[in-house]
């Protein structure tokens, strides 16, 4: 390990403790590994409160799993409008289902805890409509897996710190993180990083006046001369 690796790692640890002394621990509150997968391609190109009303729309619907998978394309579409793509979400849906069928005999993620990460990642992202975020949230979040996810909040975060390069894309940022920061604070750190990215640090007007990330932080350095 170089000393800048070194040096990245202990700034970020200082990161973690910042952040949880102004957050807490979050709560560890999860779904199943099936259903996060279907969270998950719901929850792309729209919001956290549609998401959460398309999937619920789609389980007051279709009770089980098994009963998605044999619903015709249209209905599922339906089920899911409000999250937007419903067409494009619903065939994805459908067929990570029929495939989990198919290969597995059963709709069921659990074993992939028996795999070792990488190939649990691999796996996964074989699937139309999941890639390496949505595997990570899959494997850190219902299987206590170790994956990091990188959304555009924790992107921009750490972008800002200097923790990754400035044109660091979100899939090459996940592997730096992951080697930055210690597997057991994976959880911690990263719902963390997401709600200081919607609290304080936002896209647009990022408020570093009260941030007690500032004197850690590159973008501020530089925006502060």
């Amino acid at each position: 390990m170089g000393k800048g690796t070194e040096a990245l790692r202990e700034k970020t640890l200082k990161v973690h403790q910042r952040l949880l002394e102004v957050y807490g621990e979050p709560e560890h509150h999860h779904m199943d590994a099936v259903s996060e997968m279907v969270n998950t391609i719901l929850s792309q190109n729209t919001n956290d409160r549609l998401r959460d009303i398309a999937f619920n729309r789609l389980r007051e619907k279709f009770p089980t799993w098994e009963d998605v998978r044999d619903a015709p394309v249209e209905e599922i579409e339906d089920a899911i409008r409000i999250a937007g793509l419903g067409g494009q979400k619903s065939v994805r849906i459908k067929g990570a289902l029929q495939r989990l069928t198919e290969e597995r005999g059963s709709i069921s993620l659990e074993f992939l805890r028996k795999m070792p990460v990488e190939d649990a990642r691999e796996w996964l992202i074989s699937f139309n409509g999941i890639g390496p975020k949505t595997a990570a949230i899959i494997l850190l979040f219902s299987l206590d897996m170790p994956a990091f996810p990188v959304d555009t909040h924790v992107h921009r975060i750490s972008k800002r710190l200097g923790l990754i390069g400035p044109k660091v894309n979100r899939e090459k940022a996940q592997g730096i993180l992951e080697k930055l920061v210690p597997s057991e604070l994976y959880y911690t750190f990263h719902l963390n990083l997401i709600r200081h990215g919607r609290e304080i640090c936002s896209a647009r007007k990022p408020k570093c006046e009260i941030c007690v990330l500032r004197d850690l932080c590159d973008y501020y350095a530089r925006s502060a001369r």
